[in-house]
C-alpha cells in the first residue's frame, strides 16, 4: 500500500471493495499487489550540469533558461538547431529540461508559442523525461495552471496525464493541488473521468480532497458521481470533512435580486438552489451515517492521539474535531445537515468535555448558538455541561474572548456590549441551579466575567470619553457659529423699524428655520455628550445607555452641520436673488462636498452605534422558521 504524498493532508490509505459511493474500510491492512520492478523515471542528460560549468553550462543551459523564460525562441532555436540533443538535456540542478522550464514559466502568448515550436522539435519520449521528483514538464504545467501548454504536450503525447511522479501523484492532482480549476476540469475530463488501470481508489480519493480544500466543490460533486463505487478510507473521510467544515461560506445558498424572481416567489415557494459543497457533504454523509458508531466517532472525532499538556502530562484526546470545528467557525449549515441524520451528535463531547454549543458560545458563533433553541427542554441538560475544569456554559461565556471575535464592531465600548449580551442570554438558558457553580479555581460565572473583563472595560471607558470629546468640541463650535449668525442674518435690517429687508424671501425663512434647528441640534448634542462623560460607566451601561445616548448625540451632531450648511448656502440666495444665480448654486454645491465627506467617513461608525443601541436586543432573538427540524 502506498504512502499518501507529503503535499497532501490525508494519511495512509486502506483499500476494500464495496458497491455504493462512500463506504468504510476494513480494520485489517489490505497488502499492496507486489511489483517485481517498479517504474524507474524517465531522466534527462545530465552532461550540462557536468565537468566544465563554463563550457557547457553557461555557455548552453543559462542562454536557454533565459530563452524559455521569456518566450525567445529565436535565441533557443539557433542553440537547438546546433544541437538536437539539448532538448533532452537538464539545464537545472533539479535536472528540468528545457520544456520544463517553459511549461512552469509565466503563460504569455510568446512562451505558449515557445513551447509550440519546441514541442514539434521533440519525439514522444522527450516529453515523458522527469526531474529528480520525477516531474514530467506536464506536471509543472499543471501546477502552474498553463492550460495552452499542456494542450500542446497531451495532443503530442496523452500518456503524459498517467505519468506518476516521486510521490505517485498524476497531473490532475498537482493541478488540484495548487487550486488551478480550468486545469482540473480540462484533465479531469481527459483523464475520462479518472477510469482507468493507472487509477486507484488511493488517487482518486487524494484528487476529491484537494478539490474541495481548493474550493472546487463542482468537481469534487463530479468525481463522486462519476466514480460511484470510490473507496474512501475512513481517515480520508474525516479530512474532506473536516475541509468542508471549514468553509462556511461555501455553504451559503445562492441568492437571486432579480424583481421577476421576487414576483414569482409571492405565488409559489420559492426554490433556493442548494450550493455544490452542500450537495458533496449530503452525499458524504448520508453514507457516514449508516455506519457503526464508533466508526462515525473516529470520522468526526478523528482517530485519537496523544499530545502533551502544560504539566507535561501526556494526554489521549481527540484533536481532529470535525464538528467542532464547523461549531468554531460557525458552520451553521454544516451542522444542520449532520445532526439531521445523526441526532445523538448535540450530545458529542471533544476531549475536552465541550459540546457545540459550548464551542458556539466560546468562539461566538451565534447562528450555531441559536440551534439551541429547537431542541427543547434537552438544553437544560447540555448547559450544564462542565468541561475538564468544571466550568459550565455560563463558565465559559464568562471568559473573553479573543480580539479578532470583535473585527466587526466599532470600538471596545460595543465590545462590551456585545459581551454583556452574550453573558445574559446563557445566564438566562442555564437552570438557576448551575448559575453560581465554582469551577476548579472557585470562580463563579459572574465573578470570571468581571475578572476577564477589567482591560476591556476601562478601554471601553477611555473610548467612549474620547469619542465623547472630540464630537462634543464640534458640536460647540457649531452651536456658537449658528447662535452668532441668528443675529446677524443675510441681506441686514431696516435701521428705523428692525425688520429684515428679505423677510419675505424663500431663501431667507429657510436660512433662519435652519440656523434654529441646527442650534437646537447642536445644543442637543453637547448635553448628551456631556452626560456621556459624567457617566459612572458600570458594566452595565454598557449595555444600553451608553450606546443609547452616543447614537442620540451623533445623530443630533450629524443634524446640526447638515441644516448649518443650508442655512450658509441660503444666505448666499438671499443676498444674489435678483442677480447671478450661478454664485449661490456654486456655493451650494461646494458646501455639500464637506458634509457628504463627514457622512461617509462616519457612516459606518454611526451604523455600528445604531445597531448597537437599538438592533441589539433582537441579536438572540430565535429564527422564525425552523431550520434544525421542518
Amino acid at each position: 500500500m502506498m504512502k499518501q504524498p507529503s503535499t497532501s493532508s490525508g494519511h495512509q490509505q486502506q483499500q476494500q471493495q464495496q458497491n455504493h459511493t462512500i463506504v468504510q474500510m476494513p480494520q485489517q491492512q489490505v497488502p499492496a499487489p507486489a511489483q517485481q520492478n517498479p517504474p524507474q523515471p524517465n531522466r534527462p542528460s545530465l552532461e550540462l550540469l557536468l565537468g566544465n560549468r563554463e563550457e557547457k553550462y553557461i555557455k548552453f543551459a543559462v542562454p536557454l533558461y533565459e530563452a524559455a523564460m521569456k518566450g525567445d525562441w529565436k535565441a533557443a532555436e539557433p542553440i537547438l538547431r546546433q544541437d538536437p540533443h539539448l532538448m533532452r538535456a537538464a539545464i537545472t540542478e533539479n535536472e528540468e529540461t528545457l520544456l520544463h522550464v517553459a511549461a512552469s514559466a509565466e503563460s504569455t502568448k510568446a512562451v505558449e508559442q515557445f513551447v509550440i515550436n519546441l514541442v514539434q522539435l521533440m519525439e514522444k519520449p522527450d516529453l515523458e523525461l522527469q526531474n529528480k521528483n520525477w516531474d514530467t514538464a506536464l506536471c509543472l504545467a499543471a501546477a502552474a495552471g498553463n492550460i495552452e501548454t499542456a494542450k500542446t504536450m497531451v495532443q503530442k503525447n496523452r500518456a503524459l496525464i498517467e505519468i506518476l511522479n516521486f510521490k505517485k501523484v498524476m497531473p490532475l492532482y498537482m493541478a488540484a493541488l495548487f487550486a488551478k480549476p480550468k486545469m482540473v476540469a480540462y484533465l479531469y475530463n481527459l483523464s475520462n473521468k479518472m477510469v482507468g488501470d493507472c487509477w486507484t481508489h488511493d488517487n482518486r480519493g487524494w484528487v476529491l480532497q484537494k478539490c474541495v480544500e481548493a474550493d472546487m466543490f463542482d468537481v469534487a460533486l463530479n468525481i463522486l458521481n462519476d466514480c460511484p463505487n470510490i473507496i474512501l478510507p475512513n481517515r480520508l473521510l474525516t479530512d474532506v470533512l473536516l475541509a468542508l467544515a471549514q468553509k462556511p461560506r461555501a455553504f451559503e445558498e445562492e441568492k437571486t435580486n432579480s424583481i421577476s424572481t421576487k414576483i414569482k416567489s409571492i405565488f409559489a415557494a420559492p426554490n433556493k438552489k442548494e450550493s455544490a459543497a452542500l450537495e458533496l457533504l449530503k452525499i458524504i454523509w448520508e453514507k457516514v451515517a449508516k455506519m457503526g458508531k464508533k466508526e462515525i466517532d473516529d470520522i468526526i472525532r478523528g482517530p485519537s492521539s496523544v499530545k502533551t499538556n502544560k504539566e507535561g502530562k501526556a494526554k489521549r484526546g481527540y484533536f481532529s474535531r470535525v464538528l467542532f470545528v464547523a461549531a468554531k467557525m460557525g458552520n451553521t449549515r454544516f451542522i444542520i445537515e449532520l445532526i439531521r441524520s445523526y441526532p445523538d451528535l448535540i450530545w458529542k463531547q471533544d476531549h475536552k468535555g465541550k459540546t457545540i454549543f459550548h464551542f458556539a458560545v466560546k468562539f461566538r458563533q451565534i447562528e450555531v448558538f441559536k440551534l439551541i433553541y429547537e431542541i427543547g427542554a434537552m438544553k437544560d441538560l447540555i448547559t450544564p455541561i462542565k468541561d475538564e475544569n468544571h466550568n459550565n456554559m455560563l463558565h465559559i461565556v464568562a471568559k473573553s474572548v479573543k480580539q479578532q471575535q470583535f473585527e466587526n464592531a466599532s470600538g471596545v465600548a460595543f465590545q462590551m456590549q456585545s459581551e454583556l449580551l452574550w453573558f445574559q442570554e446563557v445566564q438566562k438558558m442555564i437552570p438557576p441551579q448551575y448559575r453560581q457553580r465554582e469551577n476548579k479555581r472557585g470562580k463563579t460565572p459572574k465573578e470570571l466575567f468581571t475578572k476577564e473583563h477589567e482591560a476591556l472595560l476601562k478601554d471601553g471607558r477611555e473610548w467612549m470619553k474620547d469619542t465623547a470629546s472630540q464630537c462634543m468640541v464640534v458640536a460647540t463650535l457649531i452651536a456658537t457659529i449658528v447662535f452668532a449668525a441668528a443675529f446677524t442674518l443675510p441681506g441686514g435690517y431696516d435701521q428705523d423699524t428692525g425688520i429684515p429687508f428679505f423677510r419675505k424671501e424663500a431663501s431667507l425663512i429657510i436660512f433662519v428655520i435652519s440656523d434654529a434647528v441646527s442650534l437646537i441640534c447642536s445644543s442637543t448634542s453637547v448635553l448628551m455628550f456631556l452626560s456621556i462623560l459624567t457617566s459612572r460607566y458600570a458594566e452595565y451601561d454598557f449595555k444600553e445607555a451608553l450606546p443609547r445616548k452616543l447614537v442620540n448625540g451623533i445623530a443630533t451632531l450629524f443634524l446640526s452641520i447638515v441644516t448649518m450648511m443650508i442655512a450658509f448656502s441660503a444666505s448666499f440666495f438671499v443676498l444674489y436673488h435678483n442677480k447671478v444665480r450661478w454664485i449661490p448654486i456654486t456655493i451650494t454645491a461646494l458646501a455639500s462636498i464637506p458634509v457628504m465627506f463627514y457622512i461617509f467617513l462616519q457612516l459606518d461608525l454611526f451604523k455600528d452605534v445604531v445597531k448597537a443601541a437599538y438592533q441589539s436586543k433582537h441579536l438572540f432573538k430565535p429564527n422564525k422558521k425552523r431550520t434544525l427540524y421542518y
